[in-house]
C-alpha cells in the first residue's frame, strides 16, 4: 500500500532498555510505515533529563536492530532540540496563548479545595487558571509555563462554554473527544526545573520531522487532545493517530519500567517479535526475522493497512 509522503516514528524515552510493551509499539509503527512504503524514524525522547539513564539510548538502538527494525535516517535526540521548543514557547507567549505560572502544588490544591473540587489519588490535577490573568505571587519566580485552554481559536472554534473541546479520529479506537479545559486545565509546557514537557516537545518534533502518522501505545491516547490543542495553537498540522493494545502485567496494570518490567531479551529476536505480533493479533512465524517481518507486512497490507488485526 504505497502512500506518498508517509513518515512515521518510534519515540522511546531512554529511562531504561525496551521491554515487551515497548516492542509492540515499535513493531506496529514499523509495520505501518513499511506496508505503505513510507519512512520510519527513531526519536530518542530524552527531554526529561532527571529520568534519563546513561547509555539507554544505545541499548534501545541495539535492541531494535537485533529485531530487524532499522530507521530510515539517523536518530534524533530531544535534548539537542531545545531551540525549537524555546521558539515554540516564544510564539505561544507572543500570541497570548502561554503564560508564566507561580503556583506551587499546594497553591493549586488549596484553590481546588476552596472551589469544592476533589480528586481521586491518581486523577489529573486540573489547573484552576490562577495565574492566567497575571501571576498569583507577583514577586515569585515562575514555577512553570502553561498554555491557555480558555481561548477561541479560529477556524476551529470551541464549545459554547469556552472550553478547549477537541475531537479526533483514532484509526483503532475510532471517534474520540476530550474537553481539555475540564480534563486537565491549562497544562504545563516548561517545568520549574526548566525541562520541557512531553506535550510541547512531541508536538514540535512531530511537525519539524514531518510526521504524518503516529502509532503508539494506548496509554498515550489521553495525551492526544492536549497535543492537538497545541498543534492548533501553533498552527501545525495534525498527524493521523493509532493507539495499539497494551501489554499488561500480572497485576492487570500496563507493563512499564515503573512496575518492574524486565528488559527485552533480544538474544532470540524472533521469539520477542512473535510475542509482540501476538498482541497486535498477528500469527507467530517460524522463519528468519526478515521473512517473519515480510509476512507481517503482507498481512497488514491485506488488513487495509492497519498494523492491528481486526
Amino acid at each position: 500500500m504505497a502512500q506518498a509522503g508517509y513518515i512515521g516514528r518510534f519515540a522511546p524515552s531512554p529511562t531504561g532498555p525496551l521491554h515487551a510493551g515497548s516492542l509492540v509499539a515499535a513493531l506496529a509503527s514499523w509495520l505501518d510505515a513499511r506496508c505503505r512504503n513510507g519512512r520510519w524514524l527513531l526519536r530518542i525522547e530524552d527531554v526529561d533529563a532527571p529520568r534519563t539513564v546513561a547509555g539507554a539510548d544505545r541499548t534501545i538502538m541495539q535492541q531494535l536492530g537485533a529485531c530487524g527494525l532499522h530507521p530510515d535516517a539517523p536518530p534524533a535526540w530531544q535534548s539537542q532540540r531545545g531551540d525549537l521548543y524555546r521558539a515554540a514557547l516564544q510564539q505561544l507567549t507572543s500570541d497570548g496563548l502561554a503564560y508564566a505560572c507561580t503556583c506551587s502544588r499546594k497553591d493549586i490544591e488549596t484553590t481546588l479545595a476552596a472551589q469544592g473540587q476533589t480528586r481521586s489519588r491518581h486523577a489529573e490535577r486540573v489547573y484552576p487558571g490562577s495565574c492566567r490573568e497575571g501571576p498569583l505571587r507577583p514577586q515569585a519566580p515562575a514555577r512553570a509555563w502553561r498554555v491557555r485552554t480558555d481561548v477561541v481559536l479560529e477556524p476551529h472554534g470551541q464549545s459554547p462554554g469556552g472550553s478547549a473541546y477537541v475531537s479526533w479520529h483514532d484509526r483503532r479506537l475510532r471517534a474520540q473527544t476530550q474537553d481539555v479545559t475540564q480534563a486537565v486545565g491549562d497544562f504545563v509546557l516548561q517545568r520549574a526545573d526548566h525541562c520541557w514537557t512531553y506535550q510541547l516537545a512531541v508536538v514540535v518534533d512531530d511537525a519539524a520531522q514531518g510526521i504524518t502518522h503516529v502509532v503508539r501505545g494506548q496509554d498515550l491516547a489521553d495525551n492526544t487532545a492536549r497535543q492537538i490543542w497545541l498543534q492548533r495553537c501553533l498552527g501545525l498540522p495534525t498527524p493521523q493517530y493509532l493507539h495499539t493494545p497494551l501489554v499488561l502485567g500480572t497485576d492487570g496494570a500496563k507493563l512499564s519500567k515503573q512496575n518492574g518490567a524486565q528488559p527485552l531479551d533480544v538474544s532470540r529476536p524472533l521469539q520477542a517479535l512473535n510475542a509482540a505480533a501476538a498482541v497486535l493479533g498477528w500469527p507467530a512465524q517460524n522463519a528468519s526475522v526478515p521473512e517473519a517481518l515480510a509476512t507481517w507486512i503482507a498481512l497488514v497490507a491485506a488488513n487495509g493497512g492497519s498494523p492491528v488485526a481486526p
